[in-house]
């Protein structure tokens, strides 16, 4: 409601006025998303991942071309979250030389997986071979099915 129609022009009104909108402000800012959220989001759309399942394992295709195994990070987190992460960095300019076009992503990158309940997570490995980084998950053995249980009928 705007005070000034009414008639109160005064300073404290208008205060009064400006301190009943600051809470549709905050909301806005409460509800926009946080950098690191539009930072990693960005990053896990632009890291295209295949993921296989074998009949021992889960795997995990992702292409890494031009990085060294000391730029990639695979971790489990949560007990079933497989995260992939890491960083390209841009190439260092020489003198003299410029760039015409950049078409290759710089920065950094990441996927996130949720791991079935068979996943075992604590055989995990990581290979990469020609650009492609492949991790492995090995599945936990299916659990035995359960014997019926016998119980003897006694005579009383």
């Amino acid at each position: 409601m705007d005070f000034r129609l009414a008639g109160f022009d005064s300073p404290l009104f208008a205060t009064l006025h400006h301190l009943m909108d600051v809470p549709d402000e905050a909301d806005k800012s409460f509800n926009a998303p946080t950098r690191t959220y539009v930072r990693d989001a960005r990053a896990m759309a632009a890291t295209p991942a295949d993921v296989k399942e074998c009949p021992g394992s889960y795997a995990f295709v992702v292409d890494m071309p031009g990085l060294k195994s000391g730029d990639i990070k695979v971790q489990v987190e949560d007990d079933n979250v497989l995260v992939i992460s890491g960083e390209r960095k841009r190439e260092e300019e020489k003198e003299g030389a410029k760039y015409l076009r950049m078409e290759r992503r710089v920065g950094k990158f990441m996927r996130k997986f949720t791991l079935p309940e068979n996943a075992n997570t604590e055989a995990v490995s990581a290979a990469c071979r020609d650009g492609v980084l492949t991790v492995t998950v090995e599945k936990l053995p299916p659990p035995e099915p359960k014997k019926p249980k016998t119980v003897e009928v006694k005579v009383a």
